[in-house]
């Protein structure tokens, strides 16, 4: 439990200068069948699709469909500093990020503001 001694005093950190979280990208195993599932029963857009993968725009966030093999699960965290992560691959849409992995093995993408479509 977060006690005030162990809050955070990081300005940014402080209510409304959180990171935003991008997008989740799950595995899917017929990523059509998903796209056209979640289009029917949820108020949300198509904001990228190709054979390996898809974006779906929520109002708050991203969640994108990817096909095993091609993309590793994630989720996405966006950065003034990414770069202070790694070095940054640039992506086909003009996107730049790079990898990490947290200590439980989840893999997180850190992602440059510049080029990136914001959910919200």
């Amino acid at each position: 439990m977060e006690t005030p001694e162990h809050r955070s005093t990081d300005p940014r950190k402080v209510r409304g200068h959180l990171d935003v979280l991008h997008h989740v990208a799950i595995p899917v195993q017929d990523l059509d069948a998903t796209v056209d599932w979640y289009l029917e029963r949820f108020s949300c857009s198509v904001a990228y699709r190709d054979s390996t993968w898809a974006l779906l725009r929520f109002r708050n966030c991203d969640l994108a469909f990817v096909m095993p093999g091609e993309h590793p699960p994630h989720h996405a965290i966006v950065r003034e500093d990414a770069e202070s992560f790694g070095e940054l691959v640039t992506h086909r849409d003009g996107s730049r990020s790079c990898y990490l992995a947290d200590p439980s093995d989840n893999r997180v993408e850190v992602c440059a503001p510049d080029h990136l479509e914001m959910p919200c």
